[in-house]
């Protein structure tokens, strides 16, 4: 299998985000994966986690990662997804010692990222204003689940939660049967990459005027914005689009068909497409058809249309429908499972899978960032570490001896 092997601590010069410094206050995912992406850029990440606990998807496991001797060790998967490329430093900012820590951190970081409760960091002195009179340049970005207001602002939000009130589950699923959520977090997926956004915006600006500012990202709001074209049709229709399974409201064909041997997917974006479509299904006249010939004439008559292709499909296999439709320039693919995805060619030369040496032993595998930059290339540096590593080195970047860093781990400040 191709792939990249990079040592814990091994450096490439010059990523993107080289010399900013991001403290991450962050933990399950939405703030996270945000801090991995700068992290894959280039920034300096220092992850702040509770003593004894750290962040609870530390927990989340099985599966857990297996050390060099192939034995399991207390490192779980979804841990690893979401924090490559970081520091562990564990402080306990409930404490006065703590949250003095943490200002100092702060103090000398371009961003913070935290996803507490509205006003949760306040009473620790850790809120935007506090931080601001400390360091005025910082970039200080919040994820909550509704907002720094309105009605809900002081509720929790979590993904599946959201997934739901957004109206994401209402698209999604079979046409009658339940609501269903997607197949991984992706409200908070999109709310970690939205986080990146306006980080590097925050950070022009800030080149520009010389001041920080607060980021208030709440998962609705990512959420409802990325409705994208179902949101459009509803707010030019007035009509709220239902569940169709895996068929598109505004393109047809588009979606899974039975095949010999399971499924495949076929996605046909324009007329020509489908002239071609129709060609290797043997019915070349489909084309012309004013019926199916266009479009808007595909979705009015999809009842009709679909069912005749459905009872084509299953004549052949997979592999063979996959083979006579690209060759005819029509898009289509199989529905692999995440195994097949990474045996998949296209994936294996693109070195989507990579190693990294990892503190417990053996080596922890990820997936590689998409981002493919040809002057200053993502690196990955850092396996995720395991709690506190480096919380010695950290409080020693801060001008701590060795003997006050003891005291402090004894009194559990860090």
């Amino acid at each position: 299998m191709t792939e990249t092997t990079m040592a814990d601590g091994e450096k490439t010069a010059g990523g993107a985000l080289a010399g900013i410094k991001v403290l991450d206050l962050s933990r399950i995912l939405a703030g996270p994966w945000a801090s991995q992406v700068l992290g894959d850029l280039g920034a300096e990440v220092i992850k702040v986690e509770r003593p004894g606990e750290g962040d609870d998807t530390r927990k989340w496991g099985p599966p857990w990662l297996a050390d060099g001797a192939g034995e399991p060790t207390d490192q779980a998967a979804y841990y690893l997804a979401a924090n490559r490329n970081k520091t562990s430093v564990t402080i306990d900012f409930t404490k006065p010692e703590g949250q003095a820590l943490v200002r100092r951190l702060a103090a000398q970081s371009d961003i913070l990222i935290e996803n507490y409760k509205v006003g949760g960091l306040a009473k620790y002195g850790l809120d935007y204003d506090s931080l601001k009179a400390v360091n005025p340049r910082l970039i200080y970005c919040s994820i909550t689940g509704f907002g720094q207001t309105g009605p809900y602002a002081a509720r929790p939000g979590y993904d599946l939660l959201l997934q739901g009130m957004g109206g994401l589950m209402s698209i999604t699923g079979p046409k009658d049967g339940r609501p269903q959520r997607a197949g991984v977090a992706v409200v908070d997926l999109l709310t970690g990459l939205y986080g990146v956004v306006g980080v590097l915006a925050a950070l022009a600006a800030r080149e520009r005027t010389g001041e920080g500012q607060q980021i208030d990202l709440a998962l609705l709001d990512v959420e409802v914005a990325c409705l994208a074209n179902q949101a459009s049709n509803f707010l030019v229709s007035g009509v709220s689009p239902g569940r169709m399974g895996n068929t598109h409201p505004n393109i047809v064909p588009y979606q899974e068909f039975p095949t010999a041997d399971g499924f495949m997917i076929v996605a046909v974006g324009n007329d020509s497409q489908f002239r071609a479509f129709a060609g290797v299904l043997g019915h070349p006249e489909w084309g012309g058809d004013p019926a199916y010939a266009t479009n808007p004439a595909r979705v009015a008559n999809r009842d009709v249309l679909v069912p005749l292709i459905e009872a084509l499909t299953p004549m052949r296999t997979t592999q063979a429908w996959v083979g006579a439709l690209e060759a005819a320039g029509v898009p289509c693919g199989p529905i692999n499972v995440i195994g097949e995805v990474f045996d998949d060619p296209q994936v294996r030369a693109r070195a989507l899978r990579v190693e990294m040496a990892h503190e417990a032993g053996g080596t922890a595998p990820g997936v590689a960032s998409p981002l493919r930059m040809s002057g200053t290339p993502v690196a990955y540096r850092h396996a995720p570490p395991v709690l506190g590593q480096h919380t010695d080195a950290v409080l020693g970047g801060l001008g701590l001896s060795a003997d006050e860093i003891a005291e402090l781990r004894a009194r559990g400040v860090v």
